[in-house]
């Protein structure tokens, strides 16, 4: 899937939220749509890269330690 893959996918999704409001106006859509795709970005990384978190963090361009934060928050480690 290449990346104008994923952001179809993503418009759509936000397309069907806002459908599903039914005329209600949305709420801290920002945070909400960070946290949605940041828990299966995590685990799919995380999964690919035999949960190598050196590896995993150096995909994503972040600090091993940030990383290591996320994963608590999401609850994908102990």
């Amino acid at each position: 899937m290449s990346s104008k893959h994923i952001e179809e996918s993503v418009r759509s999704g936000l397309e069907v939220y806002f459908k599903d409001l039914g005329g209600s106006e949305p709420d801290r859509m920002h945070d909400m749509v960070v946290r949605l795709v940041e828990k299966p970005l995590l685990e799919v990384v995380m999964r690919h890269a035999d949960h190598n978190q050196s590896k995993a963090a150096q995909w994503l361009g972040l600090n091993r330690n940030t990383l290591r934060k996320k994963l608590l928050e999401h609850k994908l480690i102990a």
